[in-house]
């Protein structure tokens, strides 16, 4: 029973990110990463199911209008900031 729930609601939410992949693959995709924007069909096609997957964090960044991806932050860059010599 709670296994026939969980398939169930995982087969929701691959539905739901397979309708929102569609339309990011297509015109999503350029506008939050600019080397996207020349990526090949091939490109497109491999990326659908991450798409699916993380769906909702990508609705975020496409709706918010986020152009440039997440610069990473650890020790090393924080020092690097801070112009702290390791």
């Amino acid at each position: 029973m709670i296994a026939a729930a969980f398939l169930i609601a995982l087969g929701i939410y691959l539905a739901c990110g397979l309708v929102f992949a569609l339309p990011f693959v297509l015109v999503g995709a350029k506008r939050i990463d600019p080397h996207a924007a020349q990526g090949p069909w091939g490109f497109r096609l491999l990326i659908i199911p991450g798409v699916m997957a993380l769906w909702p964090l990508l609705l975020r960044r496409w709706a918010t209008g986020v152009k440039e991806p997440p610069e990473e932050c650890n020790a090393h860059r924080r020092a690097a900031r801070k112009g702290v010599a390791p």
